[in-house]
């Protein structure tokens, strides 16, 4: 992984500079979705995740904008796993470019 990003220099990766790539980030790693510019990009389906730590939100399936953060406290083992399910789909599809600084 090459850099460390704040959540306020992750959020710069949101999609709204079409010369910048996009990012998302899940427990913590910072995956490039640029690929995926027609769903995390602006105006699509899941450009709420662009630019932010997106964990909480899928593991409840949620699109909430209050969701939109990388708190797990109070999931249930079956939210744990869907974000485990999408962590997977992540890792298969995406590179991961860094990690979210603490």
């Amino acid at each position: 992984m090459a850099t460390e990003l704040t959540a306020a220099q992750l959020r710069a990766y949101d999609g709204s500079d079409a010369s910048k790539p996009i990012y998302v980030a899940i427990r913590g790693k910072v995956y490039d979705v640029s690929a995926g510019r027609g769903f995390y990009g602006p105006g699509g389906d899941y450009a709420l995740f662009a630019g932010r730590e997106a964990s909480r939100a899928l593991a409840k399936m949620s699109k909430e904008s209050g969701d939109v953060s990388g708190d797990l406290s109070g999931l249930t083992e079956k939210e744990l796993g869907v974000l485990a399910d999408w962590e997977t789909k992540f890792q298969a599809k995406y590179p991961v470019v860094g990690r979210l600084a603490a």
